[in-house]
């Protein structure tokens, strides 16, 4: 049996999956974001270890005795800053963070010639030239920085490492020669000594620590290198080759595309970056807000939960014609505006505009942001597989299908893709079984083709953004 461990930014889920590939059990412990001034975003890495913790002790203690191998997955692009000591110095700045926008334009340049990537705010890199300026003395006592699921390493074995995938969302990665940038890490005043070792997704990093092992009634087993939480949802979903793509609905909102090699586009806010597995790397796109714009609209609406603010939506007959608009820049965007200050904007209302009207217009931006994404792509995709956790509504499943003019393929275990992924990325780490054995596809559950032409609304949603940018402010 194996261990996945996803860091996620609403909660840490565990799953032990068996030798056949099947999630036998899963467990989620809750995360909160704090949002102490505008555009920042943070979490304790404190509260990671304690949900991580308490995920995998609600997992079957029988499975958990047999488990061979941990991996790792987690959300990207966060800074987790360390002293001499490995005390944590402040609260990791998350990937939705924007305050580093600022700092964007200097690195820029360097960015594209060293890692084919633009400088975005969510990204690493510049969070470390905020935090020179404006925590200096922070700074000064920084020995190491780890992103989110490599603190969790570090606690879990001992080791400070890191793995392609994950640090390509970095800015400090040369990504077509899978090693650290020495000029990214110079122009934000670092060296390769603040960074963390790199192994491949599935090699070894290090094995857990008996005392950990034993609190939470594992073995002493491997620790995989694992992947960002894309890049281990891609694994989990079987999309390892060129041509394989999958839509991720989770908090953010991502299209994911295996590629043949290193294929770098910048100017279309594409991510180019390593995958999990060696010599393999990805195309990705990137909306910062996708299941989260449904939480919030539930919220504001006054939906008892997520599945009645649906189940309204559903059965709303409101011609989609008389809809409000709505742009999904909660969090600001990145492809293919990159612009920490968008905002979340409903354009149309009237009267009749009610509280199931506004639900229906979320999850139809959402998918617009998503077709924004989609189009930015070099080729599109034949056909998507659909992974997160909302990924759970059909009828979100056919406002996306039809908005995106794509196949949608849900399959099992659609919802724990990432988990999924590192504990398979363990699995590779451990035996000797092959990639073809390990990343197949998960079965077919349900399939959603497009059915009707939203171009024209899709027209003048696009339209929106060129109009308001102005009003959204500067960062």
């Amino acid at each position: 049996m194996w261990l996945g461990i996803d860091l996620g930014t609403s909660g840490v889920k565990s799953v032990i999956v068996d030798e056949d590939g099947a999630v036998l059990s899963q467990s989620t412990a809750a995360l909160s974001v704090q949002r102490p001034n505008p555009l920042w975003s943070e979490q304790a890495p404190a509260a990671w270890w304690e949900a991580t913790k308490a995920s995998i002790i609600c997992l079957p203690e029988k499975q958990r005795a047999s488990v061979k191998g941990i991996g790792l997955s987690g959300q990207m692009h966060g800074a987790v800053l360390l002293d001499k000591t490995d005390v944590v110095l402040r609260p990791a700045i998350l990937w939705n963070d924007g305050r580093s926008a600022p700092y964007c334009a200097a690195l820029d340049p360097m960015a594209r010639k060293f890692t084919g990537n633009l400088a975005m705010a969510g990204f690493t890199a510049p969070k470390l030239s905020w935090v020179r300026e404006n925590e200096p003395e922070i700074f000064s006592a920084t020995r190491k920085v780890l992103l989110p699921k490599d603190y969790l390493r570090l606690l879990l074995t001992g080791e400070k490492a890191s793995e392609m995938s994950d640090a390509s969302g970095t800015l400090w990665l040369d990504v077509a020669e899978r090693r650290w940038s020495p000029e990214m890490l110079a122009a934000t005043g670092m060296d390769e000594r603040y960074m963390p070792a790199l192994v491949e997704g599935a090699e070894v990093s290090g094995k857990l620590r008996r005392a950990v092992a034993d609190e939470l009634g594992l073995p002493v087993v491997p620790v995989a290198g694992g992947a960002g939480d894309q890049a281990a949802g891609a694994i989990g979903a079987g999309v390892t080759d060129p041509g394989q793509a999958f839509l991720s609905l989770g908090t953010s909102g991502v299209v994911f595309a295996a590629s043949g090699g290193f294929e770098p586009a910048p100017e279309n806010g594409v991510h180019a970056f390593c995958h999990a597995l060696p010599d393999r790397w990805h195309a990705m796109t990137v909306m910062l807000s996708a299941a989260a714009c449904l939480d919030w609209v539930t919220r504001l609406t006054g939906f008892t939960d997520v599945p009645s603010a649906l189940e309204a939506a559903a059965y709303n007959d409101t011609p989609a014609s008389k809809l409000p608009l709505f742009l999904p820049y909660l969090s600001g965007e990145r492809t293919p505006h990159n612009n920490p200050s968008a905002k979340g904007v409903f354009f149309g209302m009237s009267q009749e505009t009610g509280p199931a009207e506004l639900v229906r217009s979320t999850l139809e931006g959402v998918g617009f942001g998503l077709r924004d994404g989609l189009d930015a792509m070099a080729s599109k995709p034949d056909q998507l597989s659909v992974i997160g956790g909302g990924a759970q509504s059909e009828h979100w499943a056919q406002i996306l299908a039809d908005i995106l003019v794509v196949p949608l393929i849900y399959r099992d275990g659609a919802s724990v893709g990432p988990a999924n992924g590192a504990a398979r990325l363990a699995r590779l780490a451990v035996t000797a079984d092959s990639v073809a054995d390990v990343c197949t596809q998960p079965p077919e559950q349900s399939r959603f083709c497009p059915k009707s032409n939203q171009d024209d609304r899709f027209a003048k949603f696009r339209s929106l953004y060129p109009a308001l940018k102005s009003s959204f402010g500067e960062f």
